[in-house]
């Protein structure tokens, strides 16, 4: 299911949020060692109301229609994409096992170790694992990660992407996807590898927050918290219909006081619900540090709030922008991907899963 050890094959990122589509096409660039990947095309196209609810496909024909819209729209000749489900709903465990199994005895092991681990029964589950390496418990083990979602978060994509004429060759985990995302950041934190990274995703309804250590995820965390709030806001305070709102905040066509009002007092309960996530992460980890934050999402386009959320957290804070150097080929609108480029995280990541 979740395609572990398939590389070398360029194919589709796309991204199914509960407000837009997002789609990236990555390929090699031959021959550049600082900048390897080149973006072939990109797409967003925005999702009906309610079409995914809570990171559930509710309509799956809408969906997939709307994919459809955004293969279109990027003219891309793929027909291969890899999809994510989201942490909530895939539950993954490290197992220890003994090296050298077959690759028959290994799943027969897998099913078993499933069954103890997985509360819902196998025949609900789509279960892949992968071999990490060997492990430090004993000699001659290898820790294994193994990953199992309900069926029906796997299969409503799949049928998503069918709709759209694409074949799903790799349904990945979000947190996954934003860790490969993540090797594309390294200026973006001093061009090494720090040891403690976090990733503020704060998309329409939820915040999530990716923390990696030497490159590796390490934690995530989601919070129901989101630029949903900030549109409910100016909403209730100016009166207006809802399919208004979206249309007058892109425009700049709100009262004078729309900035001290609304905007402001949203930017610090952004940076509060960060800093909430991070007190978690404390917690609950052997961690006691950040180093940096990156914001990705939709509100990390929000003008000053890294500088908010830098403020409340005391460590650099920095805007995603996973194709900074990237060159494109002639065709991609080099202004409209800026733009997008902190909501496309996952996308890109997806699109890395067999380049590297």
């Amino acid at each position: 299911m979740f395609g572990f050890g398939r590389k070398n094959r360029a194919l589709l990122g796309i991204d199914i949020s509960s407000t837009a589509i997002k789609l990236i096409e990555l390929s090699h660039t031959s021959g550049v060692v600082a900048d390897p990947y080149r973006v072939v095309t990109f797409a967003v196209e925005p999702l009906p109301v309610n079409a995914v609810v809570e990171k559930r496909i509710a309509d799956v024909e809408v969906v997939g229609q709307t994919i459809q819209r955004a293969v279109l729209k990027s003219r891309t000749s793929a027909k291969r994409a890899a999809v994510a489900v989201s942490g909530s709903s895939v539950i993954t465990k490290i197992i220890t096992v003994a090296d050298g199994l077959s690759g028959a005895e290994m799943e027969s092991l897998i099913q078993l170790e499933a069954d103890q681990h997985i509360p819902y029964p196998l025949e609900e589950v789509n279960i892949d694992f992968d071999v990490l390496g060997p492990s430090t418990s004993g000699v001659d083990t290898v820790d294994v990660l193994l990953a199992a979602s309900r069926r029906e978060n796997v299969e409503d994509r799949v049928a998503a992407l069918e709709i759209a004429g694409l074949t799903a060759e790799i349904v990945d985990v979000e947190a996954y996807a934003m860790e490969h995302a993540y090797s594309l950041l390294l200026d973006q934190t001093g061009g090494v590898w720090k040891s403690t990274v976090a990733i503020a995703d704060v998309g329409a309804t939820t915040t999530t927050l990716h923390v990696m250590e030497n490159g590796a995820s390490v934690y995530t965390r989601e919070q129901n918290f989101g630029g949903q709030q900030l549109l409910d806001e100016i909403q209730r305070r100016y009166s207006l219909p809802p399919n208004e709102v979206l249309d007058r905040l892109r425009s700049g066509q709100l009262p004078e006081s729309y900035k001290a009002e609304v905007l402001d007092p949203f930017k610090e309960a952004l940076a509060q619900q960060i800093a909430r996530a991070r007190q978690f992460f404390y917690s609950s980890t052997r961690f006691d540090r950040i180093e940096h934050v990156i914001l990705a999402g939709g509100c990390a386009r929000i003008s000053g709030v890294d500088q908010v959320v830098e403020a409340r957290l005391g460590c650099p804070v920095s805007i995603a922008n996973p194709f900074q150097h990237m060159p494109t080929d002639p065709h991609v609108d080099g202004t409209a991907l800026a733009w997008a480029a902190p909501t496309m995280m996952t996308a890109a990541g997806l699109a890395l899963r067999e380049l590297i």
